[in-house]
């Protein structure tokens, strides 16, 4: 047998489009090269310049080319008796029978393997799955992008290292991802055929993995790990009774002996005494810590040294992920290398992070699969992922969207666990990584996990006292979030098909049948339940649906577009709810509420009964009890539901801000019901600083024009200075802004006022930008406030700069995910990069990548948004100006945080442009300027910027 890799370039996506180039690899069973063919094909049209953009291919490569019918004379033996290989195969094989077609052959009628679907199942973790992306992450040299030939190769060893990874898999898994997919599917034959030699050749089970319930482990039981403070010898430092300026020393010298280039950083030694007073003297710490600090070692190294002493569990919470799996996966391995002592760190997140192999187990012997093409496929990748992951964290997979909703259904959660009942109890991911937290010197966590653990009366995270908050400029939208509530239309829905999707699947559905098998005496009455529940479930949705189209269309006749940054999102509705001044329809809304209120309750109190009897009468197997505990969750979260509805509908929250966000697009199914509290200072003070001894928080952007004062008004803060409770240092960042930044504010641009953006203003926009990147080669980042604005200029700047070989990337237009956004413009060296909220922080490109960022508009938040209108309202009431007390400070922050990503490193240099001139013009321009870390500060005309840009670059 023999595998025929193909990769055609052609002059479009169309079938009226032509093969310009075929790359053809062959490969044996033995995967191993055995042929290769490449060539040049002449059409009968002309390239497109966006194909000779994307691949390099010119007229003048193909004007000498053989045409389409010899070019397929070479091919046609070469793929005769092979499986037809491509990375979607579909387009290749679609193009290629139509070549055939044409040119008067036979059509390929053979199997077809797609390297995307094999990635997928065998590669689960790689973060894309794109040709280039996916041959870099696999070591894969693959130089000419968009070229048939090395596309082809490119694929061929993608192809080859998947097989040989399948043909490693313990014959468990292998048997278990076989049963997946139908035989009649190409896919489904090659895996039985793996299967069928995997059975010839395997001897012995692998030691390396835990079998267990036909899976195969990475992971062992988790009781088996102790903490390392137990270990032998692992607290004889602190037997020295070494005091912290000792412990300091030591680290410093171990860093100069394992790091050659080491030097000590000022602000990070003074970070380190700071924060080891704090703690020391059950003190809170607020400290601003500039880019190029290094704040995560600043505040890990004293508190490790502290905790580990005074026997205290230390909690670093972080707002993001990407921090997050910094510090667990460079962070605390460094730690572990320069520390006189060794430590451990956990990382805990929120439950529905984690797999339930319970659920899992249960959704795979049904072969439970909703969406049949892509669930088997997913089932398949977490299947392999299982032999490599430790932890059974959702973030270590690649899920596309169906993905997420088949992972929606095996995520662990409260509701439905067993707990010591499980049988999956000693190797459940969730209860592993508590185990872990508790034996950890360190737990590493985030803001919403904090507040999840409020709210659970801290039965989530381990006891703590000292806390470490990175990122705490979010703290106060996070704990606004948190201690609110959420509703959306699918809330009942998903619900609704978790009891049951049709006859065959769904709890009820199954726990018909698993009844069925005892015979008991009562078997009639509970199937005449479970057979009345599926129409009262769907007269719920009606009444239910009935209160959402109430809903959307109080919301069409009340709400204005709601912001310039929702209207950008395709026709955004927001609608603030006032209690004392309701809209007219509201009656009808409050009838359909009790509708729903009363069937739910009754409907949840009959389930229940049911649960109880059936759990009464028959023995506890694990298959019922883990139906009647899922039963159970659902049930749960009907009267979550209900309740959450009422308080809604009701306003049953006094200090609370209510309103609705849906959007045009998808009517009352958008629909999303918000509440949060106004103020929550009172409420952190309450849970936080009024309960813990310490709690440190620390972010490169927490103070406007160089205090606290807005940050401690957010927080609860205001008073714990007097009582001696309150720190608060800013460290200066170690790089020289003043010879690594240019700022230039083209004083001659136009203001820009609302929403609406003249033609003009967009017109000197696009032709500043374009020259700007035409001068630099691209390496540009363009931070917008809107989408629309966004879009309104990627078209025009993409004309410029595409026929000069600039690449134009756009958040939302190229790809909604930041990652691989910023991935492509470090690949793609002459590109410019356009993003908005999600680029202003939490970006990292140094070096020479990015030479210029370049700010549209000042970053304000739009002052009709609900919650920040109900804050406005109360500053108001408070005799305070809430444009200078929440709107700047807010903007100030973002501005800084924007301003953050162009210098990275000590080696940095580069240009910020904000074409904002309010920041010379206003009287609030100076709050902006005076936060900025010391750069040098320029206005000119724009006429005058790309000569001014090419001499600072030059120095």
């Amino acid at each position: 047998m023999k595998y025929a890799i193909l990769d055609l370039e052609t002059t479009g996506h169309s079938v009226l489009d032509q093969i310009i180039q075929i790359g053809l690899v062959v490969v044996s069973d033995e995967l191993e090269v055995v042929d290769t063919f490449s060539t040049f094909v002449k059409p009968t049209v002309e390239i497109p310049a966006f194909i000779t953009n994307l691949t390099g291919i010119t007229e003048a490569d193909v004007q000498d080319a053989p045409d389409l019918n010899d070019a397929l004379l070479e091919v046609i033996p070469r793929i005769d008796d092979a499986v037809l290989v491509a990375h979607n195969v579909g387009f290749d094989a679609n193009f290629l029978n139509h070549a055939l077609d044409q040119c008067g052959y036979l059509p390929f009628a053979g199997r077809r393997l797609d390297t995307m679907e094999l990635l997928r199942i065998l590669f689960p973790s790689i973060t894309s799955y794109q040709l280039g992306t996916a041959a870099e992450q696999l070591g894969i040299v693959h130089e000419q992008h968009h070229q048939a030939d090395a596309d082809a190769m490119a694929t061929a060893q993608i192809f080859i290292q998947c097989v040989q990874k399948l043909r490693s898999l313990p014959l468990l898994t292998l048997q278990r991802l076989s049963s997946f997919f139908d035989e009649s599917r190409d896919l489904g034959w090659f895996m039985k055929y793996n299967v069928g030699l995997a059975e010839q050749a395997v001897l012995f089970d692998s030691a390396e993995y835990d079998y267990y319930r036909q899976f195969a482990l990475k992971a062992k039981p988790w009781q088996e790990e102790a903490s390392v403070r137990e270990a032998e010898n692992a607290n004889n430092y602190f037997e020295q009774s070494k005091s912290f300026s000792q412990y300091i020393e030591d680290v410093q010298a171990r860093f100069q002996e394992l790091y050659a280039n080491y030097e000590q950083r000022k602000p990070q030694m003074q970070m380190f005494s700071d924060v080891f007073d704090a703690l020391s003297n059950q003190k809170h710490l607020l400290i601003e810590a500039g880019t190029g600090t290094g704040k995560s070692l600043g505040y890990l190294i004293p508190a490790l040294y502290y905790g580990i002493q005074a026997e205290e569990k230390i909690v670093v919470s972080t707002h993001t992920i990407n921090l997050q799996e910094q510090l667990r996966h460079r962070d605390v391995p460094l730690l572990n290398e320069v520390l006189p002592f060794p430590i451990r760190a956990s990382l805990l997140k929120g439950r529905s992070n984690y797999l339930c192999m319970r659920k899992f187990e249960h959704k795979l012997n049904l072969l439970d699969f909703v969406a049949p093409v892509d669930d088997p496929i997913t089932a398949a990748q977490m299947v392999v992922w299982l032999t490599e992951t430790e932890n059974g964290d959702q973030e270590e997979l690649n899920l596309g969207l169906r993905g997420q909703d088949f992972w929606g259904t095996v995520a662990s959660d409260a509701d439905s666990c067993l707990n010591r009942a499980c049988p999956w109890f000693k190797r459940c991911y969730y209860h592993r990584a508590k185990h872990e937290a508790n034996i950890a010197d360190v737990c590493i966590t985030n803001h919403s996990m904090i507040f999840t653990d409020i709210q659970a009366d801290h039965r989530l995270l381990p006891s703590y006292n000292y806390l470490v908050l990175d990122e705490a400029h979010h703290l106060e939208e996070v704990a606004s979030k948190h201690l609110g509530n959420q509703l959306n239309y699918f809330s009942y829905i998903h619900a609704m098909t978790a009891l049951y999707k049709d006859m065959r699947s769904g709890l009820l559905p199954s726990l018909r049948v698993r009844i069925a098998e005892d015979g008991d005496d009562h078997l009639a009455a509970w199937n005449e339940t479970i057979d009345s529940a599926y129409p009262t479930l769907q007269t719920i949705k009606e009444y239910w649906d009935k209160l959402f189209e109430y809903m959307y269309e109080v919301v069409c006749n009340e709400a204005e577009q709601s912001n310039e940054q929702a209207a950008d999102q395709a026709g955004a509705l927001v609608l603030r709810l006032n209690r004392n001044k309701l809209p007219q329809q509201w009656s009808s809304i409050v009838e359909s509420e009790n509708e729903v209120y009363v069937q739910l309750n009754r409907f949840a109190k009959t389930l229940e009964k049911l649960a109880s009897d059936i759990k009464e009468r028959l023995d506890d197997d694990l298959v019922l009890n883990g139906l009647l505990t899922d039963l159970g969750g659902v049930v749960r979260e009907l009267s979550t539901i209900k309740d959450e509805l009422r308080q809604f509908i009701e306003f049953k929250m006094e200090d609370y801000v209510y309103w609705i966000e849906g959007a045009q697009a998808y009517k009352h199914r958008s629909l999303q019901l918000l509440s949060s509290p106004v103020d929550v200072s009172n409420l952190l003070k309450k849970y936080l600083f009024d309960v813990k001894d310490s709690v440190v928080m620390t972010s490169a952007t927490l103070s406007i024009q160089k205090n606290f004062t807005y940050v401690k008004e957010q927080l609860g803060l205001e008073g714990y200075n007097e009582s001696g409770r309150l720190n608060e240092v800013i460290l200066e960042s170690p790089f020289n802004y003043r010879e690594q930044a240019l700022v230039i504010i083209p004083r001659d641009f136009p203001v820009l006022k609302g929403a609406n953006i003249p033609a003009s203003y967009l017109d000197k926009l696009v032709h500043s930008l374009s020259d700007n990147a035409l001068q630099l080669g691209g390496k540009m980042l363009v931070l917008f406030t809107s989408y629309r604005m966004l879009k309104q200029v990627y078209d025009p700047l993409k004309d410029i700069l595409e026929p000069q070989h600039i690449t134009v990337l756009g958040q939302g237009i190229d790809s909604n995910n930041r990652t691989k956004l910023t991935r492509r413009f470090l690949q793609q060296k002459n590109s410019i990069l356009l993003g908005t909220s999600s680029f202003w922080e939490g970006v990292d490109i140094p070096g020479e990548a990015l030479q210029c960022l370049a700010i549209v508009r000042l970053p304000f938040q739009p002052p009709n948004h609900p919650l920040i209108e109900a804050k406005s309202e109360l500053l108001i009431r408070q005799n305070k100006n809430p444009f200078m007390k929440l709107s700047i400070p807010q903007a100030v922050i973002r501005f800084k945080q924007g301003f953050g990503r162009l210098v990275r490193t000590a080696s940095d240099k580069g240009i910020v442009i904000i074409y904002d001139t309010r920041v010379i013009e206003a009287y609030y321009g100076k709050h902006f300027l005076y936060s900025l870390p010391g750069p040098k500060i320029e206005t000119m005309h724009a006429d005058q910027m790309m000569q001014r840009m090419e001499q600072w670059l030059a120095e």
